[in-house]
């Protein structure tokens, strides 16, 4: 019998069973999928960092490490295991596309992972092991003959495998691009003996066996340790970079230090609206079925099997709203990390499969108990009393007439405004509700729509208008000298800088000197307008300035790596940059007695003529198209946030649009008894929704804008974004919201055409 009554009563509140399950299912959905993301991502990436033996360390040389230099380093206490390395941009022949041509001693450090083809060799005189993205792009397969140029070099190898490298798991020339672009640039590994075979004698006669301009190391001592006993093993100080200050792995692990911030922000606000709402609408539910509570207790039905009858309830939508959630999420996890999904355009990992972390599952479980716990204690409050207390029908409690009822102002409003008015005052947990929802829809929708208008200015003052040029010229610091750079400069109408690795603290950054006669390169200030630097001082970047507390007028001090010098400047500004760098005029270095060598030219030339000391060009068009791909990706998730605030806020708004159609049932009956029509009762149903949606967007736009500004800060520092917001961000967000209470309070309301007004007010009272 009770298992029958279970189905009529699911099905007689089908609105709000149904709406409580969607709402239990996108708060699981949401929290397990931004969770999925990350926890997959972290295990993926240190699968291949494992597989490849990712180093931990990075030892950098201008002039090349000694076979007597790696021995040196393997016998520093602590160190696992190093390798000499050496990765050289190199120019396919008859194309514009850049391979990082690169070369490692020992591939237990810093190898790769083959994907076809045949397995490495490290004796092979003329093998070629290319990037298998790169090779997909460019149509390029196993057995093709790739000739590429370095300087005056020319390398001629064959294609024997395809694979993955965690050294580029992503794969980026420089810092000024944000998105790996694999049909201009890629990378390949060739064996020491085919470096050896294609450098000539007498360039080996002057550096001797230094090929090699790095070593990297396998060691799990802290930096400041490692790098004082490898200044001590080397007898010199050189450039030393953690894993934590490359692309591959500061990239990737700030993806995943993302995906959790993310998932403690929407995930929660998800599950904390659905919860809440569950326990509003099982506490109506209940009260509208006091009267069959009261007639099982009546025909002898024990109050524990009461209770666990309607106990049911509340589990089956716990479980029922977990499980579709669990699909919903792991969809989610899967639309993002997917080898052709959203991430693969950043991220190239050999494996992509989804993991979920274990607190999720424990997160998922109390949430079902504790959804099954406000089932309990809301039918054991409806229990209370004898048979004859249970029969009475659920009677809402009394207000007290508020001081503000007895103002002039009050009396003079209209009757709906009073009604609303009470009616809020009387339910003021659904009235919270609602407002909590719609609060929730705003702040998806404008974070959601405020993080797109904040990149497209962050390309726009970046991009369009601080890289005021057409080619970038990257020129071989260790041959040029900077009258030949210079005029190289001259010939092409560019302007020039000369950037280098200096140490601040114990860490690396870049130092910038720039010589801007031609307008090609601009600085944006902290307020992203753009100034002229000026020559009493050096200008740091907002990152620098923030980590080690100075402003304009202080001091900072820096070393060269490779030299004994320090240098101490005045910090003239602070500027928003792509890279943490110490920037300066040619002019204050020179004051400063500061060495450089030219190695960048800036200019609107599109045709570079070969040249011994350029080693390759860079179109300001490529860094544009890979933000193409680098928008594409953020549309797709804005996509999703604002396809997710829609739902949440017609889900809340319906479910508890359905609860007040509820709980004012025997009110509109009355209405209608006295002569109201539907079209002027639907009218206060729906007024009341919009005062509440005008309220919640009132919340709901600032609080979108903190979330969004916290979400800069904490997610993407790096890039130096500043907060911008478009009137269309603002217009969009409110119509969609006003969109959505109306078009919710519509359907609700031509439920009162329904209202038998007999049925509605014959019950005791």
């Amino acid at each position: 019998m009770l298992l029958k009554k279970l189905f009529r009563t699911l099905w007689q509140y089908k609105a709000q069973f149904i709406s409580m399950v969607l709402m239990i299912a996108l708060g699981v959905g949401v929290f397990l999928g931004f969770n999925i993301e990350w926890y997959s991502l972290e295990v993926n990436t240190n699968e291949i960092y494992t597989a490849t033996g990712f180093a931990d360390y990075r030892i950098f040389s201008e002039k090349g490490f000694s076979g007597d230099d790696l021995n040196a380093v393997l016998s520093i206490p602590g160190v696992e295991d190093a390798t000499r390395f050496l990765s050289v941009n190199t120019t396919v022949q008859n194309d514009t596309d850049v391979i990082a041509l690169t070369v490692s001693e020992n591939m237990n450090v810093s190898g790769i992972l083959l994907t076809s083809g045949e397995a490495y060799d490290e004796q092979s005189p003329d093998g070629l092991w290319l990037s298998d993205q790169y090779a997909q792009a460019n149509g390029v397969s196993v057995g093709d003959t790739l000739t590429l140029t370095y300087k005056m070099l020319t390398v001629t190898g064959t294609v024997r495998g395809l694979v993955k490298a965690s050294e580029y798991l992503i794969c980026l020339p420089d810092e000024t691009q944000l998105m790996p672009d694999y049909s201009s640039y890629g990378y390949a590994y060739m064996s020491p003996v085919m470096l050896e075979k294609i450098v000539p004698a007498i360039f080996k006669s002057f550096i001797g066996d230094s090929l090699y301009f790095q070593i990297n190391v396998k060691s799990a001592l802290d930096k400041a340790t490692f790098v004082k006993q490898a200044d001590a093993a080397l007898g010199k100080t050189f450039l030393v970079l953690s894993k934590a200050e490359t692309i591959s792995w500061a990239e990737a692990q700030g993806e995943v230090e993302e995906g959790k911030t993310m998932g403690s922000i929407l995930p929660v606000l998800f599950l904390a609206i659905a919860i809440l709402t569950m326990v509003t609408t099982m506490h109506r539910i209940t009260a509208s079925e006091k009267t069959q509570i009261g007639t099982l207790k009546a025909l002898g039905f024990r109050d524990r099997r009461i209770l666990r009858h309607y106990t049911c309830y509340a589990l089956i939508i716990g479980l029922l709203g977990t499980v579709l959630g669990v699909g919903i999420g792991y969809w989610l996890g899967w639309f993002i990390m997917n080898p052709s999904g959203a991430m693969a355009t950043y991220i190239d990992m050999p494996s992509w499969k989804l993991y979920a972390p274990w607190f999720c599952w424990v997160v998922l479980a109390l949430i079902n108990v504790f959804l099954t716990f406000i089932g309990f204690l809301s039918v054991k409050k409806m229990l209370q009393g004898t048979a004859a207390d249970a029969l009475r029908p659920y009677t809402p409690k009394k207000i007290r007439h508020l001081a503000l009822e007895e103002t002039r102002r009050f009396k003079a409003l209209g009757f709906g405004t009073k009604w609303n008015l009470r009616d809020l005052f009387r339910h003021k947990s659904r009235s919270c509700m609602t407002l909590v929802g719609i609060v929730g829809c705003m702040v998806l929708l404008v974070g959601g729509l405020g993080m797109r208008d904040t990149a497209d200015g962050f390309v726009d003052v970046f991009f369009n208008q601080a890289n005021n040029y057409e080619t970038r010229v990257n020129l071989d610091g260790e041959s040029v000298i900077n009258a030949e750079a210079e005029a190289l400069a001259g010939q092409y109408g560019a302007d020039w800088c000369a950037q280098s690795s200096v140490q601040i603290g114990d860490r690396g950054f870049s130092l910038e000197i720039y010589s801007v006669t031609h307008d090609k390169v601009r600085f944006p200030d902290e307020a992203m307008q753009f100034i002229t630097l000026s020559d009493e001082g050096a200008y740091i970047c907002a990152r620098i300035a923030k980590e080690f507390n100075v402003r304009p007028g202080d001091e900072i001090t820096f070393s060269p790596y490779g030299g004994d010098q320090t240098y101490t400047v005045k910090i003239a500004g602070i500027l928003r940059s792509m890279s943490e760098s110490v920037v300066m005029t040619k002019a204050y270095a020179d004051a400063a007695g500061i060495a450089y060598t030219v190695n960048t030219l800036y200019t609107d030339e599109t045709e570079i003529a070969p040249h011994s000391h350029i080693l390759n060009t860079q179109t300001k068009q490529a860094i544009m198209d890979s933000f193409d791909t680098f928008m594409d990706l953020m549309n797709t998730m804005i996509y999703l946030l604002v396809l997710a605030a829609v739902a949440l806020g017609v889900v809340v708004l319906y479910n508890l649009g359905v609860m007040s159609y509820t709980e004012r049932y025997r009110e509109m009956a009355t209405l209608k008894v006295v002569g109201f029509k539907n079209s002027k009762i639907g009218r206060l149903l729906i007024s009341q929704n919009l005062w509440l949606t005008v309220l919640g967007i009132l919340i709901g736009l600032p609080a979108g804008v903190g979330v969004l500004q916290y979400l800069l800060t904490a997610l993407a520092s790096e890039y130096e974004m500043k907060l911008s917001l478009g009137p269309a961000t603002y217009l969009v967000s409110i119509l969609l919201t006003f969109g959505v209470s109306l078009a919710v309070g519509l359907m609700v309301a031509r439920k009162n055409r329904h209202i038998d007004m007999v049925s509605a007010l014959k019950g005791q009272e």
